[in-house]
């Protein structure tokens, strides 16, 4: 489905927590999420804390949204 996506001309980031997958399935942008249980939070975090790692996450896609590709790039911190 990333692939199809990004042929007809949008950009795609691909948020896993399992990367080599992504990786397989050929997703271009790839940002690694937290965990499998909670893939964009930390529920032993407090409110403030999962706040601010959600928003991280978040940016950390839109920057990847973002970026020029011409391979699989994994955005890492």
């Amino acid at each position: 489905m990333v692939k199809e996506i990004e042929r007809a001309g949008l950009p795609v980031v691909h948020i896993c927590t399992v990367v080599p997958i992504s990786l397989t399935v050929g997703a271009n942008r790839i940002v690694p999420a937290i965990a499998i249980p909670h893939p964009l939070g930390n529920p032993q975090l407090s409110p403030e804390e999962e706040k601010a790692l959600r928003r991280k996450l978040v940016e950390k896609a839109l920057k990847a949204l973002t970026t020029e590709v011409t391979d699989q790039t994994v955005f890492e911190d």
